[in-house]
Order: C-alpha cells, then sequence, then structure tokens
C-alpha cells in the first residue's frame, strides 16, 4: 500500500495525464478482482457529472473509492462510507474533491442572496449544510464581486468538509493520530481540467 504523500503523487501525476491529454489508463480492459479491493485513495468529491474522479486522475477500476455527493458535502453517510474504507482497506488517503462553477455553492449563494421557497426539502437539506459555511462571507466586501464570493465561497466549502472529516469521526481521528490517514482538499477547475491541493 503506497503512503499518503505517496497517493498524492500518483492523483497528480495522472491528473497531468488527463490535462495533456495522455491517459493511460484504458477503461476497456477489467482486471481480475478476485481479491479485496486495495484504493489507494478515498475521494469524496461531487456528483457533477464533468468531475468524475477516475478519469481526471487517470486511473483504474480498483484504483479510487469514490464517494460522490452534490457539493461534496459531509453528511453521516459520507463519514460511514470514508470510514469504511479507510478502516476496512487500510486506504492512507482521502481527498475532499470540490470543483469550480459548483451548482450546489452556487444554489446556496443564491438562496442566502433572496430566500425561495420553491426548493424540495431534499436540496434544502444540501443547502442548509453548505449554508453556514458561506453566510459569513456576505459581512465581506465579497458581497459585491460574485465572481470572488463564488470562488472564496467554493474553496470554504471544500476546507469546511475537510476539516469535518479531520474532526467529526473518532474513526479516522485515530487514524490520522496514529499516522495511517491523511485528509486534504482540492478543487478541479473546469475550464483548465487540473486539480488544485490544499495542505498537500
Amino acid at each position: 500500500m503506497l503512503t499518503a504523500d505517496e497517493a498524492i503523487e500518483r492523483l497528480k501525476e495522472g491528473n497531468s495525464r488527463f490535462v495533456s491529454e495522455e491517459r493511460t489508463v484504458d477503461s476497456k480492459q477489467r482486471p481480475n478482482f478476485n481479491r479485496k479491493q486495495k484504493p489507494f485513495a478515498i475521494i469524496l468529491g461531487c456528483s457533477d457529472s464533468r468531475v468524475p474522479a477516475e478519469i481526471v486522475f487517470d486511473q483504474g477500476l480498483g484504483d479510487l473509492f469514490v464517494i460522490r455527493v452534490a457539493g461534496n458535502i459531509v453528511a453521516p453517510s459520507q463519514v460511514g462510507s470514508v470510514e469504511f474504507a479507510a478502516d476496512q482497506f487500510g486506504t492512507p488517503l482521502v481527498v475532499v474533491l470540490g470543483h469550480s462553477r459548483c451548482g450546489a455553492v452556487m444554489a446556496t449563494i443564491e438562496e442566502l442572496a433572496q430566500p425561495s421557497n420553491n426548493n424540495s426539502t431534499n436540496v434544502l437539506s444540501i443547502v442548509n449544510r453548505i449554508k453556514p459555511v458561506i453566510e459569513p462571507l456576505f459581512a465581506t466586501d465579497l458581497k459585491n464581486d460574485p465572481d470572488k464570493l463564488l470562488d472564496c465561497a467554493i474553496h470554504a466549502n471544500i476546507m469546511s468538509s475537510t476539516n469535518q472529516l479531520m474532526h467529526g469521526s473518532q474513526v479516522l481521528e485515530n487514524l490520522i493520530q496514529n499516522g495511517k490517514l491523511k485528509i486534504i482538499g482540492a478543487e478541479y477547475c473546469l475550464e483548465t481540467g487540473i486539480v488544485n491541493f490544499f495542505n498537500a
């Protein structure tokens, strides 16, 4: 099994191949998975159809344990999924992967700017998890610059989810303290295809 830092480097190398259109993984080849799976990284990413983790990191079947939810939010089921992979498979790295122009973050900004009664309770459950992270930004000059506000809100949301995973689970905290797990944030740029890693 790779170390967390080695896993980060493998993701960076894969993303570089993706950006340069030199992908090496052939998705048509299906390896033999009779043995236990051993993903080298856990990706908690957004459900956005333009951000498939295996493709943007140029990884194959069995390489990544991917959890996807709109806005890359952290709720109990996501925490449980991360705990499961980290504990059962010994996966050393978790990456919370957000992306530019995130629709869930945009919807939250719109809800804060002009509350609506049109959202379903299920959509609001996502918005309400992002709202406390973004609301303080409206008390700054960012409220006058929609583009910067969105960029800062996306970054804040990624880091909030990262922090929740680091400090909201005894299982994950123990793995981190024992040097068996590293949790970082990252942002995928839709325009360039580049993934920017935070605290890596």
